[in-house]
């Protein structure tokens, strides 16, 4: 009987350490590439990159030429038609990709890095340092973006992609910044930060090695809300005029489109390509912070094949199953 015991409590030992450990150790580290947002998003994202790397080689036409073939419909030869004067549309989409992409990801790796900077070290530093960095966010989280550009173009002759990024970064980093510096606050005191501390690491190896590998996805949630932002803020720019309308992207279509009374004239193909073009990548990027609040919150994993039930066997103690073993019928 002892015997009999003994394998029993083996045998539940065993399962127990297959259904919790293994899932644990090899499918954490894809599960969030498992989830059907995280991958539609990702597959979005790549498509609009690689128009904008190859974009201005691919465009059919110079997108500033003009031709004969005046507001002309969708066709073989100008397959999103073509304007007023005769320019093909499917051009200046193609080309204008490359503007939209580099400004939110040039604005959002740029925030980032200001909000992890200044969060996390206002967060582990405390005292002064924690007065002074959380006055500076808060001196900068009210200091209106849209209208600050307006002001610089109005001033600086070229208004490149690189400088509206540059402000676009500098007047939204803030936000971001009190979200980190609130979770280091709750990260600062835990036990594996401690006993860092009592072995006489640095203060900056902690920082680097113990608390920034527990904020990744914040800090990844942050970043693609600053790209979703500042692609936003750059298309409403270039379409009131403000950005250079000689540089294409898809405000700047839009811009000539609404100019040119193209909803009047029942040219639709020449702004509705834009706008879908809009729609697909901020939908892109919000499916991939979807994903990443389905990584973070346990309660939100419903298809990134990390929600597991508790089967109940009589004789046995309840071991938790994964949604694999069941399908496997293990």
């Amino acid at each position: 009987m002892a015997t009999a015991a003994t394998a029993a409590t083996a045998a539940t030992e065993a399962v127990v350490l297959d259904a919790a450990g293994a899932p644990a150790a090899g499918k954490r580290r894809f599960r969030f590439l498992r989830g059907r947002k995280t991958v539609i998003g990702l597959g979005i994202l790549a498509l609009f990159a690689v128009i904008a790397a190859v974009g201005p080689w691919i465009a059919p036409y110079d997108p500033d030429a003009m031709s004969d073939q005046l507001l002309q419909p969708p066709s073989g030869a100008h397959w999103f038609g073509t304007t007023q004067t005769g320019q093909d549309v499917l051009s200046q989409i193609l080309v204008g990709t490359r503007g939209v992409l580099v400004v939110g990801f040039v604005a959002g790796i740029l925030a980032t890095a200001l909000s992890v900077l200044i969060g996390v070290s206002a967060g582990f530093l405390g005292g002064t340092a924690d007065e002074l960095l959380s006055l500076l966010s808060n001196v900068f989280l009210v200091i209106p973006g849209l209208p600050l550009i307006i002001i610089i173009a109005s001033f600086v002759s070229d208004t490149g992609d690189i400088l509206i990024a540059a402000v676009i970064a500098l007047t939204s980093w803030a936000w971001g910044a009190r979200v980190l510096r609130a979770q280091t606050l709750s990260l600062r005191r835990r036990d594996y930060v401690e006993a860092a501390r009592a072995t006489g690491e640095s203060t900056w190896r902690i920082i680097f090695f113990e608390v920034l590998p527990n904020l990744t996805a914040v800090i990844a949630s942050g970043f693609v809300g600053t790209v979703i932002f500042a692609i936003l803020s750059e298309i409403t720019l270039a379409f009131i005029g403000v950005a250079d309308i000689s540089d294409w992207n898809w405000g700047t279509v839009l811009f000539w489109a609404q100019s040119n009374q193209a909803l009047a004239q029942g040219a639709w193909w020449w702004f509705v390509p834009a706008g879908l073009c809009i729609a697909l990548l901020g939908m892109s990027l919000a499916l991939i912070n979807f994903g990443i609040d389905e990584f973070v919150n346990p309660r939100l994993r419903t298809e990134t094949g990390a929600s597991r039930k508790v089967r109940m066997r009589v004789g046995f103690t309840p071991v938790a199953r994964g949604t694999d073993d069941k399908e496997t019928g293990s």
